[in-house]
């Protein structure tokens, strides 16, 4: 277990506090970031990241990049420090999006930390009427072990709020996906990723209840 703490990536996107209070629930000091400056202050002793969000992808990709943050996300992860995204951090991740893009195959540009790209839930699917965006709870299905999802029972509930998803440019030599779920029944997306060092989020940890808060006492602990 590290001796040091996580940071919380303050880009004026999402209810960071709240991020902050789950952890110090589960015993850990998460300290909220407000310039990547941060990330070099030995007082602080930051030794895992955590970029959070809600919102739109263009705005988060510019606040990201108004904030500073964009290359400083990329110079941490090749440390192989721990870094967490989550819902809309978890997007941001990805090549790019087609959430207010002029056209589907001329993506809002993303991070670009992951290859795949972020997609809108269809309206219909097999003639179903399904509603966009997926809200509430829905369950995680195991694509594979990870270490975040230590000590939770199989298929366990979480806590969504999202009209997109992400759809991961992986092999079965490159896997990304680390679980699945059914929106709506029997149609899997990708609701949470793990590639290296690299973790994230399609759902709220934070709003998750124990669920959510065992993933962020695992973060905590890698």
């Amino acid at each position: 277990m590290s001796n040091g703490v996580p940071g919380i990536i303050d880009y004026g996107v999402g209810n960071l506090r709240s991020v902050q209070k789950a952890f110090e629930q589960v015993g850990t000091n998460a300290v909220i970031l407000e310039s990547p400056d941060q990330l070099d202050d030995a007082s602080l002793s930051v030794d895992r990241l955590i970029l959070p969000g809600v919102g739109a992808f263009a705005d988060g990709m510019q606040h990201l990049r108004e904030h500073g943050w964009v290359d400083p996300i990329h110079s941490f992860i090749e440390t192989g420090q721990p870094f967490l995204g989550v819902c809309l951090g978890m997007q941001l991740l990805f090549d790019g999006s087609e959430e207010d893009a002029p056209s589907p195959d001329d993506l809002v540009p993303g991070l670009g930390v992951l290859p795949g790209k972020v997609v809108r839930f269809p309206n219909e699917v097999n003639g179903q009427r399904i509603k966009v965006p997926h809200m509430g709870w829905n369950d995680l299905y195991w694509a594979r072990d990870n270490p975040l999802l230590d000590g939770l029972e199989i298929d366990p509930f979480v806590y969504f709020v999202h009209g997109y998803y992400c759809v991961p440019d992986e092999t079965e030599e490159f896997p990304i996906t680390a679980t699945q779920t059914d929106y709506p029944e029997g149609v899997p997306f990708t609701s949470s990723i793990m590639r290296g060092n690299v973790w994230a989020t399609q759902f709220h940890p934070e709003k998750s209840q124990r669920v959510g808060l065992t993933i962020l006492r695992n973060f905590a602990q890698l």
